[in-house]
């Protein structure tokens, strides 16, 4: 009996011992941005963690990361560090398409940690945000259990937060400010959120998304956010209504069938001091792959109009409107009249579930030949199902036509499966010369890099929703900059001429009220990234206005440059952006009236510029289409004090005098 205690005594010591070896052998691992302002901490111990600080505050507490393959330990635990490596990077990217600046500087310190047992862990430091990733070189195919995802916040934070229990997504969801601490373990929510911790703001997003599922996150009930995945899909229903189609009634109990031998999505955190300072940032885009199109000088991006809402309220015109030739060339002739780039033939041309019948009444070579003629491209809606099932020949087709891009709808999913659906289509399209936008889509993550002839993505409560709901309101438009937009384009379809304030406001599917003034609508022109910016009315209401209609057909959808003048998540925003010579100034405000004083210092000293000045009318409170047209003269310093009203807008088209 003695000798078996004193084993026992001997067996319990040794662990003791054992772990204690482990407390003293843990290695902590320091990496820190450019300028020197954001550390990431690094510790490998009996589990690999990390936590952010920026300016010496914690941002992120140390937080567990960890990847599970099957029939693998995790790996993150007990770790075993084999080599680091660091490296810097400091370079100017030119954009091929002009989102926000024609360059984009991209400087960052990383870290790259190789474990025994053949994966690693890379960090990058940026000055504005920070980033990991897993890298495993294993033989053969792997089977993903699941990734530790951990973000601990300090336990004042709040967060806007997209609910969403259900992974069949739309992801369009209205970001609601609450506590962390509210979320529950029991409530989702899709990338992105944005996380206040009373000191720099954190949005939580991912990069570099390819081959694998899309990161959720959950609460838990205290200041910590855990990451989910949808499952890998192993059976789906294509019997429900056309728009639910494709919904997943069984699942694997892994997220990922990928090969052994890769990098994993980047696990990203923009960090910003200011709120200002979240609406130039670029880390999805730099975090993205690199260009995969040999010569992407094809790319065009464009004002575009489309027939959903337009065709079932034109007027005064001598045919019946509706899906028919003489509609669709009529939608051509207002492009041609007004300089629209593109025309979009959305649903109900072809059948939902082949893309060869198209709808009776509808002479498509004729409206092919039509949109030649006048030197308007012409865009194509599809559901996801039916691209897939006949991709190359739909395409093909589309090609002889001379389409310059489709609109690819209702995918609703993230996991793998859907995931590598987008790439397939971005790269059969581009082999042929098309354009892509992506609705009823998951947050961009920066696959256009790879891919620019990805120009824009829903993935956000947009202009629709008018049709049914209030949730695609002014403090809506104030916050999407901040959140959604942050990580990419976004389709939301501004510069309705169809203007209400909250109490002229009234659902309506068939021709939707925009929430807001006139200027503000316009305003989201110059405010919302979308090198397809799509413009929702029919052509009979800009006809009826053809003054307003021109302001809003000149202005631009790529920008060299891009300045923040005011702004404030969820209150008002106001940016400056230049084109070529010209600037172009856009403001907005939530349902508060204020005023704004713009600081015309970014502009060029020892020119003179004439300001084109849209603004709220005297009235707008009351009648929302009421607006002012007028023009001013502005130089380099000027300050100049604007007034919005509640859900107004300010536009300024600031042009070089010639001399």
């Amino acid at each position: 009996m003695k000798a078996r205690r004193a084993l026992r005594i001997a067996a319990v010591f040794g662990l003791f011992v054992w772990i204690g070896l482990e407390i003293v052998q843990a290695e902590d691992l320091l990496l820190t941005s450019p300028d020197g302002a954001t550390t990431v901490s690094v510790r490998v111990a009996e589990r690999v963690s990390w936590a952010v600080s920026r300016r010496g505050r914690q941002v992120v507490l140390p937080s567990q990361i960890s990847l599970k393959v099957v029939s693998k330990p995790a790996f993150g635990a007990r770790p075993r560090i084999a080599k680091t490596d660091r490296s810097s990077v400091s370079q100017e990217l030119k954009s091929v398409v002009r989102e926000k600046f024609a360059s984009i500087p991209e400087r960052y310190n990383q870290l790259r940690v190789d474990f025994e047992g053949g994966y690693s862990l890379v960090f990058r430091a940026y000055d504005e945000g920070v980033a990991y990733r897993w890298e495993v070189g294993l033989p053969a195919e792997i089977s993903v259990e699941t990734e530790g995802v951990e973000f601990a916040f300090p336990p004042s934070a709040s967060v806007y937060f997209q609910h969403d229990n259900n992974f069949h997504s739309h992801n369009e969801r209205p970001f609601e400010l609450q506590p962390l601490s509210a979320i529950s373990s029991k409530q989702r929510g899709f990338l992105p959120a944005l996380v206040l911790t009373g000191g720099p703001r954190v949005l939580i997003t991912e990069a570099d998304l390819r081959d694998y599922p899309g990161l959720w996150l959950h609460g838990n009930g205290n200041s910590t956010l855990s990451g989910v995945f949808p499952a890998f899909p192993l059976e789906v229903d294509m019997n429900l209504k056309w728009h639910d189609r494709g919904r997943v009634t069984k699942r694997a109990g892994f997220i990922a069938k990928t090969l052994g031998t890769r990098t994993f999505p980047w696990r990203v955190l923009a960090i910003a001091d200011e709120d200002a300072d979240l609406l130039t940032n670029q880390l999805v885009y730099l975090l993205g792959g690199p260009l995969e199109i040999e010569d992407p000088s094809w790319i065009k991006p464009g004002l575009a109009t489309l027939d959903w809402w337009g065709r079932r309220s034109i007027y005064g015109v001598d045919f019946k409107a509706g899906v028919n030739t003489e509609t669709y060339k009529h939608f051509i002739d207002f492009c041609a009249d007004f300089g629209i780039d593109y025309y979009l033939l959305d649903m109900s041309w072809s059948s939902v579930d082949d893309l060869f019948k198209i709808a009776e009444g509808l002479d498509m070579q004729a409206v092919i030949e039509h949109a030649h003629e006048k030197h308007v491209g012409i865009f194509l809606w599809t559901t996801w199902y039916a691209l897939d099932r006949q991709m190359t020949e739909a395409l093909d087709q589309f090609q002889r036509w001379g389409v310059k891009g489709i609109k690819v709808d209702f995918m609703q999913r993230d996991d793998q499966w859907m995931v590598n659906f987008y790439e397939r289509v971005a790269r059969e399209a581009a082999k042929r010369r098309m354009l892509v936008d992506f609705h009823g889509a998951y947050k961009p993550t920066g696959l256009r890099r790879a891919y620019p002839n990805i120009l824009t993505r829903e993935g956000l409560i947009e202009f629709e929703f008018n049709g049914w709901t209030d949730q695609a309101n002014p403090e809506h438009h104030a916050t999407l900059p901040f959140t959604r937009m942050a990580t990419g384009p976004m389709d939301y379809i501004p510069g309705t001429l169809n203007n209400a304030q909250k109490h002229e406001y009234a659902a309506n599917g068939d021709r939707p009220m925009g929430l807001g003034t006139r200027s503000h609508s316009i305003a989201l022109m110059v405010l919302f990234e979308s090198p397809l910016q799509m413009i929702p009315d029919p052509p009979s209401d800009y006809y009826r206005e053809p003054e307003i209609t021109r302001y809003l057909v000149g202005i631009p959808v790529e920008w060299d440059e891009t300045r923040v003048l005011h702004a404030k998540v969820g209150d008002y925003v106001a940016l400056a952006r230049r084109n070529g010579e010209d600037w172009f100034v856009g403001a907005i405000t939530d349902w508060t009236a204020r005023p704004l004083e713009l600081d015309f210092s970014f502009l060029d000293a020892g020119r003179q510029y004439d300001a084109e000045i849209l603004k709220d009318g005297p009235n707008a409170g009351i009648r929302a289409i009421d607006y002012k047209l007028e023009g001013a003269q502005i130089r380099k310093g000027d300050r100049l004090s604007i007034s919005l009203a509640p859900g107004g807008g300010w536009v300024a088209k600031l042009r070089v005098r010639e001399k």
